[in-house]
């Protein structure tokens, strides 16, 4: 049973990320995303409750996108990310990748 608050969509889609008050980018993997939330596969520890800006191109977007969020689970090999406050192109781009994974 599935007790998200938003559908996620699948996604392979490379990205980086930043750890609040840290410079440079660590490299992940988006695997999946919603307007709430992505998951992020990546070899970099992050501990739980960290505070992320994640950087990422998404389909449809022309610009790289900023998502700030809160590392809110993690497991060897990745953590899931609970978005902050995004904006109108940002809610946008995500619930229109949402759309087109979603059954006819």
């Amino acid at each position: 049973m599935e007790f998200r608050r938003f559908t996620r969509a699948p996604l392979e889609q490379p990205l980086e990320f930043v750890l609040k008050n840290l410079e440079g980018r660590s490299k992940g993997l988006a695997k999946d995303i919603s307007v709430g939330g992505m998951f992020i596969q990546t070899e970099v520890a992050v501990q739980f409750g960290a505070e992320v800006v994640v950087y990422v191109m998404l389909p449809g977007v022309a610009k790289e996108l900023r998502l700030p969020g809160v590392v809110r689970w993690k497991r060897p090999d990745g953590m899931g990310v609970q978005f902050g406050l995004l904006g109108a192109r940002e809610t946008h781009a995500i619930t229109e990748i949402v759309k087109k994974a979603e059954p006819s």
